[in-house]
């Protein structure tokens, strides 16, 4: 079940409980987060949002994609799983 979505092109400002708002009448929100630069606190210009069901995860695509939020055109997509390299062959 694909359910995770990657949110690009975000706000500085947006916090994750409006992101959570902008995705709740599209189903239930079973999380959020706004990754934030470790140096100086501020939010990354990405998210990830996590949806019950991929039919609603589908439909937040579909409402939100390409939405101006706080003057800024959001990007949503389903997110890719990050690929890890097998133990001991890291260089």
């Amino acid at each position: 079940m694909q359910n995770k979505l990657f949110v690009r092109n975000i706000s500085y400002k947006l916090t994750e409980e409006e992101l959570t708002d902008l995705f709740k009448p599209y189903g239930e929100v079973i999380s959020s987060s706004i990754p934030k630069d470790r140096e100086t606190g501020r939010s990354r210009g990405f998210a990830f949002v996590e949806m019950k069901t991929q039919d609603e995860a589908e439909t937040a695509i579909q409402a939100l994609n390409n939405m101006q939020v706080q003057g800024r055109e959001m990007f949503v997509a389903f997110s890719e799983s990050k690929s890890r390299s097998p133990v001991g062959t890291h260089r």
